[in-house]
C-alpha cells in the first residue's frame, strides 16, 4: 500500500465553517488537514481576496460584481451569517466573530499557511474569465514573492501551487514563476489529453470526481506521464475510498475531517467502494438528463 492521498481542505472547512473565511482555514488546519484551497479574485483597488463566485450575492449580505467594489466595500459586509441564518435562534450555536464573517484577502491566508508550525500546502486556484485578465497572475506573483514562495530555490519547493480551468492563466503563471507547480483543473478531459499527458509546463492533472468515477484507469496513466492527480471535490466516505483505492494524489474536500478520518481505517477493513461508485455515477448521469 503506498503512501495515503493528500487531504487538500476545499475553501477551508467548508462544510462546517463559511467557506473561504478565517474560520474555515484554521478549523482545517485543527483537523490536521495537509494542504489548503482557495479561489482568488482582485478588487477594483488592485487586492486579491478569496471568494468564489463573480457576484457576492451567494456568500455574504451584499450584492453585486465583486470586482467593481473595493476591499473596503467588500469588508463593510458580512460574509458568515449566510451559511447559518438561524444562529441567533440556537443557544448552542458559535457565536460569529470577524474571523467567520470577514472577507478574507490572500495575503491573511498565506500568513495563516506561514504561521501554520508545520508543513501545509497552498492551493491557490485563479478565476478567469475576469475583467482584468493577466493581472491577477501579476498580483499573485507579488503577494507569493513578499512570502518568498513565488521563486522556490534549486533544490526546493514552494507550499504553494496554482491551479485553474484556463491553460492561459497557467501560461502566464509558467513565464512569470517557472518554478511554481500548476495544476490544469479539468471538467472533461480533452481528447489530446486523455493518455494522460498535459499541456506542456503543467505539473499535474485536476481532474473531477466524475471523471475518475467514469475512468478510474486516467490515474494510472498520468502517473505513467510522471504527473500527480488532484481530484475535487471528495466529500463522501466511498468516494474517499475510491481515491485512495485508484492511486490519486490528494484529494479536494470540503469535509476535511472525514476524509482523513476514512484514510485512517485499515483498507483492509473498509467496504469495498467499487459497487456503490458505479452505482453513484449512474445516478448522476441520470439526474443531468
Amino acid at each position: 500500500m503506498g503512501r495515503r492521498p493528500a487531504v487538500v481542505a476545499h475553501r477551508g472547512a467548508s462544510e462546517v465553517s463559511p467557506e473561504h473565511t478565517l474560520a474555515a482555514y484554521r478549523r482545517a488546519v485543527e483537523a490536521g488537514a495537509d494542504g489548503l484551497e482557495c479561489d482568488i479574485r482582485l478588487t477594483a483597488d488592485g487586492h486579491l481576496v478569496c471568494v468564489h463566485d463573480r457576484r457576492i450575492d451567494r456568500t455574504s449580505n451584499g450584492r453585486g460584481v465583486l470586482s467593481t467594489m473595493s476591499l473596503e466595500e467588500l469588508d463593510s459586509f458580512d460574509w458568515g451569517s449566510w451559511k447559518n441564518p438561524w444562529a441567533e435562534l440556537d443557544d448552542e450555536a458559535e457565536l460569529p466573530d470577524s474571523d467567520m464573517t470577514k472577507v478574507l484577502t490572500l495575503e491573511k491566508l498565506l500568513a495563516t499557511v506561514y504561521d501554520a508550525g508545520r508543513p501545509l500546502e497552498l492551493a491557490i486556484e485563479t478565476k478567469h474569465p475576469t475583467r482584468y485578465a493577466g493581472l491577477v497572475e501579476r498580483r499573485l506573483i507579488e503577494m507569493l514573492d513578499r512570502f518568498g514562495w513565488a521563486h522556490p530555490k534549486v533544490g526546493s519547493e514552494s507550499p504553494v501551487r496554482v491551479m485553474s480551468f484556463s491553460w492561459l492563466s497557467l501560461r502566464r503563471m509558467r513565464v512569470l514563476a517557472p518554478g511554481l507547480r500548476t495544476v490544469l483543473l479539468m471538467d472533461r478531459v480533452p481528447l489530446r489529453f486523455r493518455d494522460g499527458s498535459l499541456p506542456t509546463g503543467v505539473s499535474y492533472a485536476g481532474p473531477s470526481l466524475d471523471i475518475v468515477t467514469a475512468h478510474p484507469e486516467y490515474v494510472d496513466r498520468a502517473h505513467k506521464h510522471g504527473h500527480q492527480v488532484h481530484v475535487w471535490t471528495v466529500n463522501t466516505e466511498q468516494d474517499v475510498r475510491h481515491c485512495r483505492d485508484i492511486g490519486v494524489d490528494a484529494l479536494i474536500s470540503d469535509r476535511p475531517e472525514l476524509a482523513l478520518e476514512v484514510l485512517a481505517e485499515d483498507p483492509a477493513d473498509a467496504p469495498s467502494a467499487q459497487p456503490e461508485q458505479r452505482k453513484t455515477l449512474k445516478d448522476r448521469l441520470r439526474a443531468r438528463r
